[in-house]
């Protein structure tokens, strides 16, 4: 195996070749390999071993297991993209390649834009098992799994879960600093799950592998939901709002979402697909469905426990390592997009000592915030909101005061808002709650008070 090369125009097949838990160890193996080549392994550790679920938990925890091996894959699968799909271990049914087929195509469609390449028509799973018996309930108890980010979304979900008494384990995957303190600050539990790349994929790329943007959070939506049945808890929460579900539109290309896992098309068949699959009564949601981007804003301006604390910044976040001695790097778009939606909500001192300084007052940041507003250019590729979200926010801050002198405010009043359409830059309307969610019902009616609030 030694001489065995990767060149990624060469591969024919990618397979997933097994997957396997230890429960006296917690650590997960997922198994996968390019033809002939060297078996590429990924492990994901769950904290709390050994376990010893009964048996249909244990039949639950492998089909979710499986889940989790098939979805992990395209982090792999993509530095190559060959035409064929094997998968040597175990057979699946219609169903899970759909859903699969649906998660590789949509979740690499940034990759595939930048990279010039088209995989309409070409990702295919073999489905050769026949649909089995719908999931049974597990009798899972109440308690949720909810994951964070250690920015203002997930922090929102946590005191909201709060506020309601629900049972809650502050969770993330990966060995972040600023993740873990600020996961430390909520004074929840917290549980830090493990994820190793196989090793060989660094190797791969640095040989021309094709590298770009995967669908993170439908890894990591995988991974909790594997560690929920092992743990015996019936919620997985993310904190994803509607925003999520809109993409880039990219003249000659149309829409391309960065965010495509974080969306509505993405929560609803995978929350479906488990409580059909694996367990009628494990709930994954995302508490922040109903609310755009600027009703999360106003949420989290109500406290400022996590003011030191907090980062939306990506720069902080990378494969491999992060600078958590600043946590915003003033430049890029998601450090714009949170300074601007923050900006209607948050008095203008303690919005200026959170970033630690006035984004707004910045002629050189002109381009990038001209990109949240769709101005001469498209949203960018990152975890933003909608450009009508961004519109809004800058029209509202145009009229105070206390913004409306700041370079970049001042140029958008001057030569971008006379341009627009007024009847569309009001921002109540963007703080209406949407109904599409897949929130318990019990829970939505206590949190839609609150949200409205």
């Amino acid at each position: 195996m030694t001489d065995w090369i990767f060149n990624r125009d060469t591969i024919r097949a990618f397979r997933f070749v097994r997957c396997a838990f230890d429960a006296q160890t917690g650590i997960a193996q997922l198994v996968y390999a390019f033809d002939d080549g060297p078996e590429l392994i990924e492990t994901v550790t769950v904290p709390g071993a050994p376990f010893a679920p009964d048996e249909a938990r244990a039949a639950a925890a492998e089909r979710a297991l499986r889940l989790l091996h098939l979805i992990a894959g395209v982090s792999y699968y993509k530095a190559a993209v060959p035409d064929e799909i094997r998968i040597d271990g175990y057979a699946i049914d219609a169903d899970t390649a759909a859903l699969l087929e649906s998660v590789y195509r949509n979740g690499l469609g940034e990759f595939a834009y930048r990279n010039g390449l088209d995989l309409r028509g070409k990702i295919h799973f073999p489905a050769g098992a026949s649909a089995g018996p719908a999931a049974s309930a597990l009798g899972l108890r109440p308690h949720a799994l909810v994951a964070i980010g250690g920015g203002k979304d997930s922090l929102v979900s946590i005191e909201a879960l709060r506020a309601e008494g629900i049972e809650q384990t502050v969770t993330w995957i990966g060995g972040s600093q600023l993740i873990a303190a600020c996961a430390a600050h909520t004074g929840l539990p917290t549980l830090n799950i493990g994820r190793q790349l196989a090793p060989q994929l660094f190797d791969f790329n640095r040989q021309g592998a094709w590298n770009g943007h995967i669908p993170v959070t439908a890894v990591n939506s995988a991974i909790m939901a594997f560690t929920a049945v092992l743990l015996g808890v019936d919620q997985v929460v993310f904190s994803n709002e509607r925003s999520a579900s809109y993409g880039s539109l990219i003249p000659g290309t149309g829409e391309v979402n960065h965010q495509w896992s974080k969306g509505w098309a993405f929560e609803s068949a995978f929350g479906d697909y488990l409580q059909t699959h694996v367990a009628s009564d494990l709930h994954y949601y995302s508490l922040l469905r109903p609310l755009s981007e600027l009703a999360v804003a106003r949420q989290f301006a109500r406290t400022d426990r996590y003011d030191a604390h907090f980062s939306s910044c990506n720069r902080n976040f990378h494969i491999l390592g992060e600078r958590p001695t600043s946590r915003w790097c003033g430049v890029c778009p998601k450090c714009h997009f949170v300074f601007l939606a923050l900006a209607p909500f948050v008095p203008k001192l303690r919005l200026v000592g959170i970033v630690g300084r006035n984004l707004l007052d910045d002629p050189a940041q002109v381009p990038g915030f001209d990109a949240l507003l769709e101005y001469q250019d498209h949203k960018p590729f990152e975890c933003v909101g909608e450009g009508r979200e961004s519109r809004a926010a800058m029209a509202t801050l145009a009229q105070r005061p206390e913004w409306r002198e700041d370079a970049v405010v001042r140029r958008f009043a001057r030569q971008i808002e006379p341009q627009l359409d007024a009847g569309e830059l009001a921002i109540e309307p963007l703080l209406a709650l949407d109904n599409e969610h897949r929130i318990p019902a019990a829970l939505w009616e206590r949190l839609r008070v609150r949200f409205a609030a």
